[in-house]
């Protein structure tokens, strides 16, 4: 309760992550919010949920047996006139969307269309920023989950058990840690299919490390304390020690460094797309939106848009790292009485 007053107390931090919440919350809803199929379709007495089943233009009064396109001004007349009526999303738009229909030549300014223009193929850059932002943080998440639990995992056996497991271990992680880690990336991107299942896994492996120290460091500390010995007196194995004793006394450095793994996982993720090492291509992502702001240096909408979205994300993950760093400091005060913690 005093960490979480604490928390509160820094009033940056506790305002980013309100705001970091509520954006994360609205691009997981990116399907409801950005995309080229109404939500409802009212056509001749029948209700249409074109998002959960798809149906082909003739059901609405088109020449084909394909795919309803939306957005073709015929297909729009037919599914809106008479009593006919069509619930479409804010952003009319999904990632992939080709607006056919611009008037403006690709990459199209910002437009009452396509609120921050369109990129070099004719898709919409704020739809491909809610979808790129949703995949980012979500990989971040991925990546320092499994970077928290495996750098966890090595470090409490390290600092646990010490001596020559300890050792070699140490020198294990060394030699690890000096294999060239881009150019592995760029071996395995150009060996196997690019997905984000396989950078979560190349980046897991090495991003581990850094943690590890620290947690090896708490256990390596806690273990001489007295409640380890009055432990082990009783007859506790050591994986009962480690897991419900020491573990929770040694998690200061994990959580806050969680924020701050996150941005460099977000940070890693964004570089390797700009470079085409990432996701597959067509995939939104924030990094290949930066390649093309590169690439159209006169289509200033692209790069400008996608770099306040990361430097936002980033700045906000900061502030929240900030303030979880203050929360478990023991030396802060309680924001309440006014005593240490």
């Amino acid at each position: 309760m005093n960490r979480w007053l604490r928390f509160k107390s820094n009033r940056l931090g506790y305002w980013s992550l309100w705001i970091f919440s509520i954006l994360f919350g609205i691009s997981l809803c990116a399907e409801l919010i950005a995309n080229d199929k109404p939500l409802i379709v009212r056509y001749e007495g029948q209700f249409y949920f074109p998002m959960i089943q798809n149906h082909p233009e003739t059901v609405f009064g088109g020449d084909f047996a394909t795919p309803t396109d939306f957005l073709d001004p015929d297909i729009k007349k037919n599914i809106t006139q008479g009593s006919n009526w069509a619930v479409y999303p804010p952003i009319p738009y999904s990632f992939e969307t080709l607006n056919y229909f611009s008037k403006q030549p690709n990459p199209a300014s910002p437009s009452l269309d396509n609120w921050l223009g369109t990129d070099d193929r004719g898709r919409d850059v704020l739809a491909r920023l809610i979808y790129g932002f949703r995949l980012s943080i979500l990989f971040g998440i991925a990546l320092t989950i499994v970077g928290v639990v495996i750098g966890v995992l090595t470090g409490a056996l390290m600092g646990f058990f010490g001596g020559r497991f300890d050792l070699i271990s140490q020198r294990i992680i060394e030699i690890w840690s000096a294999m060239p880690e881009l150019y592995l990336l760029i071996i395995f991107a150009s060996i196997f299919n690019p997905s984000v299942l396989l950078l979560i896994i190349l980046l897991a492996a090495f991003g581990w490390m850094g943690l590890s120290d620290y947690v090896r460091a708490e256990f390596f500390r806690n273990r001489a304390l007295e409640y380890v010995r009055a432990a082990k007196a009783l007859g506790l194995t050591n994986a009962q020690i480690m897991w419900r004793h020491i573990l929770p006394n040694s998690l200061t450095p994990v959580i806050t460094f969680l924020p701050f793994r996150m941005s460099a996982a977000i940070l890693s993720l964004t570089s390797l797309d700009f470079l085409g090492l990432g996701v597959p291509p067509g995939t939104p992502s924030l990094g290949e939106l930066l390649s093309q702001g590169k690439a159209n240096l006169d289509a200033w909408w692209i790069s400008l848009s996608t770099f306040v979205v990361l430097g936002g994300t980033l700045l906000l993950l900061t502030f929240m790292g900030e303030a979880l760093r203050d929360a478990f400091d023991a030396r802060k005060s309680n924001p309440l009485t006014g005593a240490k913690a």
